[in-house]
């Protein structure tokens, strides 16, 4: 008959260390653990997409339908509050000159000149507010947000093709311009 032994199991003999070593599941990080951000930044991968971009956006700069959408003009910095007014209502005309545009229908072209006469005019008007005394202020900020923000709901609806909206937003523009200028 067979006897039943018992099974051997091995143990480490550990007691000839001093310290027994020991064992975690987690990532001790190490002093070179931290400069792995600036690895990963000058990986070939991250630079391949930044060349990518910057090819993409070049190209699609270059195209004048798309560009004509940004201004790149420079600003002159430092307008006087003399020269925003002399200039502002040639701004204010040119603005409403998009009249004959919209009569038209010439929407993209409608929004070109929005865009640009109304960026110029909103560079004098902020200058001559800032210009007034703080208690004319708070009046000629009001009829400044509603002004440009008919411009921007004109710019939309022009974008839409919807008509009436435009020629809502056209009303609006015209009395806020003439109460604005009425207060100059």
């Amino acid at each position: 008959m067979m006897a039943f032994t018992t099974p051997l199991v091995l143990q480490p003999n550990l007691s000839r260390y001093p310290h027994p070593p020991t064992f975690t599941c987690c990532f001790k990080p190490s002093f070179r653990s931290r400069e792995m951000p600036q690895k990963v930044i000058l990986d070939s991968n991250f630079r391949r997409r930044i060349a990518g971009i910057a090819a993409i956006v070049s190209v699609l700069l270059a195209s004048p339908e798309v560009s004509d959408g940004f201004e790149f003009n420079m600003v002159v910095p430092g307008t006087t509050y003399e020269e925003a007014k002399s200039g502002i209502r040639g701004h204010a005309q040119a603005l409403l000159g998009i009249k004959s545009l919209i009569e038209s229908e010439s929407w993209v072209e409608a929004q070109k000149v929005l865009r640009k006469n109304s960026s110029y005019l909103k560079q004098d008007l902020y200058t001559i507010i800032q210009g007034k005394p703080g208690s004319d202020r708070p009046e000629l900020r009001k009829l400044y947000s509603n002004l440009f923000n008919n411009a921007t709901k004109l710019d939309y609806a022009a974008k839409y093709k919807d008509a009436s909206l435009v020629w809502q937003c056209y009303e609006n523009i015209v009395l806020a311009l003439n109460e604005i200028l009425s207060r100059i």
